[in-house]
């Protein structure tokens, strides 16, 4: 399973706070096909098979197809601020 950390999920919460104001719509990951090694974010509704992250409250924030979650098993997905600016990134776990 993609592994999602808090400030991710609360960023995306903000999201879709800003976005929408249906209950069932949620982020989805998708595979950006003009560039192969970077994902798209998308508003869309949950479907039949989908693996669903939830924020802590219980609110549905991300969607992933099983087929795209087989591959981003055992990454992180992260929110980061640097002095280039903020972003989503994905990453392999790191162990101390």
């Amino acid at each position: 399973m993609l592994i999602v950390t808090p400030r991710a999920k609360e960023k995306l919460k903000e999201i879709l706070r800003k976005q929408t104001t249906d209950p069932e719509v949620a982020i989805r990951v998708t595979p950006n096909h003009s560039m192969p090694h970077c994902l798209d974010l998308v508003l869309d509704k949950e479907k039949k098979g989908d693996q669903v992250v939830e924020s802590e409250e219980g609110i549905k924030v991300l969607l992933i197809r099983s087929d795209l979650a087989r591959g981003l098993e055992g990454l992180v997905l992260d929110y980061k601020e640097t002095i280039q600016g903020t972003n989503f990134t994905l990453s392999k776990p790191t162990f101390h």
